[in-house]
């Protein structure tokens, strides 16, 4: 994990490196998801043998929410908010062509994303109303983390990459509370009569301390190393040994999570896999349809040289494509408690947004060469310009 981190800091730092310095997984990457399998089995064998479990976490609480369980949501959060470029803020005001980008994800993100989610969880789960606003919850939040990894595979346009995290992160502060009485509340079908009603209250103090605290942390962080030592040993020291701190708050909590619900998951396997269809069928259906729309433009608008092209089909579709599952998670422990569907169908999202975003990455790589990029020059083209930079 550490080396391939910080093979992605390089480029991320550093986008003239040749294509033969891209990063690969390491097989610690490779395995996420079975460890992520791996964690929910233990979790469920410690829940399904060790009832007591769930007395010794609840000792102590943090706003209603297991103290144990808080301080790993919190550390999911921390270091992926860390290696967030804010200082690129600036340059959200610098040209037109970053204003139709942030349009066009805005778009994705805010507005066909949720629906897209909504649909598919109506279509999938209409008898499963718990399991249901689970799901919508992971539709609702907009990947901050993951896609910049996804990015990097697919070799996409890095500077975009972060802008649009960034801009994603202000906006889900915002709007994830909101957005979430909306979709759940009413679009979801969860009034009062199903006794799963989610208050406003709840979701917004959620995501204030969830998203909230961990951004500030973040910025604390980056930027006190980065004014104590040099932008070298943040990048190259510093985030190698600092960013796992995320993967293993990720499987910690699944393993906290999967305790509490061993009991109700060997009682209720079906549900748990019909979970599976709709984020499947979701995160097919937002990478591919905004694959294809960025391709479309690139081949129609020939005059804009470099606004569309590849690196922006794969940084406009990974972003509509993945998920914040680090906060869905939270939200739905926070708001429905940890032994609830909700939380359980939240925590199913990375199981299966990593073998299915992985795939993509490799579909991406085949159409940057397969496919005619008019407007941008292709992933070819790409690779062979940024080796003679490099050299």
């Amino acid at each position: 994990m550490t080396s391939f981190l910080y093979a992605i800091d390089r480029r991320f730092l550093n986008p003239s490196l040749g294509a033969k310095d891209s990063p690969q997984l390491s097989l610690l990457d490779r395995l996420l998801t079975p460890a992520i399998l791996f964690c929910m089995v233990i979790g469920v064998i410690i829940g399904e043998y060790a009832p007591n479990v769930q007395d010794a976490f609840d000792t102590a609480t943090f706003h209603d929410v297991s103290a144990p369980i808080a301080v790993g949501l919190i550390v999911m959060m921390w270091p992926i908010l860390t290696k967030v470029q804010y200082e690129t803020l600036p340059t959200l005001f610098s040209s037109a062509r970053i204003w139709i980008h942030i349009g066009f994800s805005f778009i994705f993100n805010w507005i066909i994303g949720p629906l897209v989610m909504l649909g598919v969880a109506w279509a999938t789960l209409p008898d499963l109303p718990s399991y249901r606003a689970g799901v919508i919850l992971v539709g609702l939040a907009r990947c901050i983390a993951m896609v910049m990894i996804w990015n990097q595979l697919a070799k996409g346009d890095a500077n975009y990459c972060a802008i649009l995290v960034v801009f994603n992160s202000v906006l889900q502060i915002v709007l994830y509370s909101p957005y979430a009485v909306l979709f759940v509340n009413i679009l979801g079908g969860q009034g009062q009569d199903h006794g799963i009603h989610l208050a406003y209250g709840d979701v917004a103090i959620s995501v204030l301390i969830y998203l909230g605290i961990p951004l500030l942390a973040g910025v604390i962080t980056r930027y006190s190393v980065l004014f104590l030592t040099s932008p070298a040993f943040f990048h190259h020291k510093f985030l190698p040994v600092f960013s796992p701190l995320a993967l293993l708050g990720l499987l910690y909590t699944i393993i906290v999570m999967f305790a509490y619900q061993g009991h109700h998951i060997l009682h209720n396997l079906g549900p748990v896999f019909r979970v599976f269809v709709p984020m499947i069928l979701y995160f097919i259906i937002m990478w591919s349809s905004a694959f294809a729309l960025v391709y479309y433009l690139s081949r129609r608008d020939k005059r804009k040289k470099g606004t569309w092209g590849y690196e922006m089909a794969v940084v406009q579709s990974f972003t509509a494509g993945s998920n914040n599952f680090e906060l869905a998670i939270a939200v739905a422990i926070a708001v429905y408690g940890v032994g609830s569907e909700q939380a359980l169908a939240a925590t199913i999202g990375p199981l299966v947004e990593v073998p299915v975003l992985l795939s993509l990455t490799w579909i991406a790589l085949l159409l940057g060469r397969r496919l005619d990029w008019d407007s941008q020059r292709g992933l070819e083209d790409a690779d062979s310009e940024k080796a003679e930079e490099s050299v």
